[in-house]
């Protein structure tokens, strides 16, 4: 790339990104190690928060680090977390406020990269009659979710309408999962301006263990949080096809809490129903620096969640050298290679799921030859490198699509949808009415902790030195 960008990351929980004692993994990783990649590659880069903490600085302070990006705190809304309901109150003020910043201030973002529906909405308001292009990753999508959920999903009601506004007026939108591209074409999104750019892997810290340990009783794993929509409740069912095994569940509130969590004593309930009490044990939230070696310790990763637009949980596992059986469907079916670097089954099939697993594990050279081949297929798709170098392709297509310019060669095939001159995305806008959304979010609705994403917003500005 010829000259460095400004790039704007907006989040929709503008809180903190230090993710050192976060449990599992997740979107707020996923966006710190982009951020610290393009920071890497020449990009001056900062991260816009809601603060969300009354020990975080006011005032919009924001804060460097060693990781090379900045991190900016927005006050906007009460110093505390909020659901995502909650939050839809606070956006308007928070696009003007990034408006002001961007309009008033001596840095202006080249490329800005919305994160989540609100962060994208909070985004869209910002850049409003501006020429600086907007990206736009949802992370998930409450129609998607709606339709696989079932009951189950508890979003706020006017989230698909929102999100679907939002899909048309951006300049291109980042999927993560190939189902995800169908679904932003269905939500009228040209499928020529949509960039397919799963998340990266950190191989360094996911890595295969050089001397196993062995164990004569197998260990099986799952990650999630413990609503159904998990499919932890399926993969309990399924476990009296598989016989002789323990399970790990890694999830929910920390392990201190579980005792009085209503999902974790449904799922007990579960386990003691098909007699299989005794293979259950759920660990709580686990902090991310402790995944990859509680990766390592097991003999197989199931990925058995009904929504699953990022397959995060099958990547690290795969990147261990962990064979994944998994639901055919988001995130999972891409990245995992049935009878190569794992199993695939039909999605709510607990008979095939019970099966797959059954027979990988009691076959230890398969389990060998499936975790090597997941080795070198994270190691050559996976790296956050080609990640962070698809992500820059795109800011670069949609520089040089808004502003006329040539895009270079090797750029990813996004075409971007230009608005005519006079045209906006501001919150008077008629299809994304940020001003209205006071009146529309209803207070009570919240979507499950870990179904959608975080419970604010973020917005990613990118500038080219």
């Amino acid at each position: 790339m010829g000259h460095p960008v400004h790039r704007d990351l907006a989040q929709r929980d503008p809180g903190r990104l230090d993710t050192a004692g976060q449990p599992v993994t997740g979107t707020r990783q996923h966006i710190a190690r982009l951020a610290t990649e393009l920071a890497a590659l020449g990009h001056e880069v900062r991260v816009y928060q809601r603060r969300t903490g009354p020990d975080e600085p006011d005032g919009g302070s924001s804060s460097g680090g060693s990781d090379g990006y900045q991190l900016v705190r927005v006050p906007v809304g009460p110093p505390t977390r909020l659901g995502t309901a909650e939050l839809l109150a606070h956006l308007p003020e928070f696009g003007r406020w990034l408006a002001g910043q961007w309009d008033d201030g001596e840095w202006k973002p080249d490329v800005v990269h919305g994160h989540f529906w609100p962060g994208g909405l909070a985004a869209a308001s910002a850049v409003g009659r501006s020429r600086i292009p907007l990206v736009q990753t949802f992370h998930s999508i409450g129609s998607q979710q709606q339709r696989q959920l079932g009951p189950g999903y508890q979003g706020p009601q006017q989230r698909i309408a929102l999100e679907q506004a939002l899909c048309r007026v951006v300049d291109a939108a980042v999927a993560q999962c190939t189902e995800e591209v169908d679904e932003l074409a269905r939500m009228g999104r040209d499928r020529a301006s949509v960039a397919m750019i799963p998340p990266g892997v950190d191989t360094t810290r996911f890595a295969p263990d050089p001397a196993p340990p062995v164990r004569r009783r197998r260990r099986l794993l799952a990650v999630g949080d413990l609503t159904p929509g998990s499919g932890h409740d399926e993969l309990i069912g399924a476990l009296r096809l598989v016989g002789d095994v323990d399970v790990l569940i890694v999830g929910g509130p920390d392990r201190a809490e579980l005792a009085g969590h209503p999902d974790a004593r449904r799922l007990r309930d579960v386990a003691t129903r098909y007699g299989v009490a005794d293979q259950i044990e759920l660990l709580g939230a686990v902090p991310a620096g402790e995944m990859p070696q509680l990766y390592r310790s097991v003999d197989v990763v199931a990925c058995t969640s009904r929504y699953v637009p990022v397959g995060t949980v099958a990547l690290e596992a795969m990147a261990c050298g962990v064979p994944v059986v998994g639901y055919a469907h988001g995130g999972v079916a891409d990245c995992v290679v049935d009878a190569v670097t794992g199993r695939l089954v039909p999605p709510g099939d607990v008979r095939a799921l019970g099966v797959a697993l059954r027979r990988l594990l009691a076959d230890e050279a398969e389990r060998f030859a499936y975790g090597h081949a997941a080795v070198d297929r994270v190691r050559c798709r996976y790296g956050w490198d080609r990640t962070a170098a698809a992500i820059e392709r795109l800011y670069q297509r949609v520089l040089g699509s808004r502003h006329g310019g040539p895009v270079p060669a090797g750029s990813s095939g996004v075409v971007s949808e230009q608005l005519p001159d006079g045209d906006s995305v501001e919150p008077v806008d008629v299809e994304i009415d940020l001003a209205a959304i006071d009146a529309t979010a209803p207070a009570e609705a919240t979507a499950p902790a870990e179904a959608t994403a975080p419970a604010e917003a973020t917005a990613t500005p990118v500038r080219a030195g």
